[in-house]
């Protein structure tokens, strides 16, 4: 079948095939070379004619999004924490609900900010392990640019996605190739005399889906790396929490997120570790999804 060649055909064409008109507005202005914040463009332009080459390359995305392929992929960024981020199938989606922990993530500092201002000249350090596209440890640079922060991920073209997103976006931030806390380097520093490079703030949202969920046939297009741990879906929050201390200054947190159910199972094995304070926070939809708990123990 030849591809509409109007804009208005073209959009009532995707909706018959089943793609969300939402969907099929961004993915049109996507193959016209304009941004989604053009929409109403769409609605002023609707009787225009389409090139070939756009009719090709529209037909092209709605082919593969009736294949289930994220949007975001599609166009190739996803809106952060009022950050755009270049994404690609080597990271997973940066979702809305991960906005929670960067919240929590900033109260957390701006209160020790306050504790440590002067008792400390050297910036404070936080550590965002699994970093993907980078998200979360962008998302805190861009709202505090005096911390150091330091972005993990044991995935080479993960790290590569986020740096580009780190030089698209003029944000400073170390990457570090690393299996969870492996790679963080003994080295002196003005807290400690010599030792475990040590952090006030440790965050992640670390692979938390069973092995075994059905819920990952709609995931299928974003990397199982960095969606599933093991059969309850704790393996690698148990691996984080048992390593983080070693690098967390007395008095530092540590916050993760974690599945709708693991909340309870979190904080016990933060309790287990030696955390206290133990405290959650919930998405938007009203659901505990991040789990934290403050360090207490003194630098060896």
């Amino acid at each position: 079948m030849t591809p509409p060649t109007r804009i208005d055909d073209a959009l009532v064409h995707a909706a018959r095939q089943g793609v969300d008109r939402l969907d099929a507005q961004l993915l049109l202005l996507h193959a016209l070379g304009k941004t989604s914040e053009n929409r109403s463009w769409l609605i002023a332009h609707d009787t225009d004619h389409l090139s070939p080459e756009a009719q090709q390359h529209f037909a092209d995305l709605i082919a593969q999004r009736l294949e289930e392929v994220p949007v975001a992929y599609l166009l190739g960024h996803k809106a952060f924490f009022g950050l755009t981020l270049q994404v690609s199938p080597a990271v997973l989606i940066p979702r809305p609900d991960t906005e929670t922990l960067v919240q929590w993530a900033l109260d957390t500092m701006a209160a020790r900010d306050h504790l440590e201002a002067t008792r400390d000249t050297s910036p404070p350090r936080v550590l965002d392990l699994g970093t993907g596209s980078g998200a979360i440890a962008l998302a805190l640079k861009q709202n505090l640019p005096h911390w150091q922060v330091v972005g993990v991920d044991h995935s080479v073209a993960a790290l590569a996605q986020a740096a580009r997103n780190s030089d698209a976006l003029g944000l400073p931030v170390q990457w570090l190739e690393s299996d969870w806390l492996h790679a963080i380097k003994q080295e002196a520093s003005p807290h400690t005399n010599a030792g475990p490079r040590r952090f006030d703030l440790i965050v992640s949202n670390p692979p938390y889906i069973r092995d075994a969920d059905p819920h990952l046939a709609a995931l299928r297009h974003e990397p199982i790396t960095a969606l599933t741990a093991g059969l309850d879906g704790l393996d690698d929050l148990r691996q984080i929490i048992s390593q983080a201390a070693t690098h967390l200054l007395p008095g530092a947190w540590l916050l993760l997120e974690h599945g709708y159910d693991q909340a309870t199972a979190v904080a016990e094995l933060l309790a287990q570790a030696g955390y206290d304070t133990i405290t959650h926070r919930n998405d938007l939809a009203g659901i505990t999804r991040c789990t934290g708990g403050c360090w207490r123990g003194q630098v060896g």
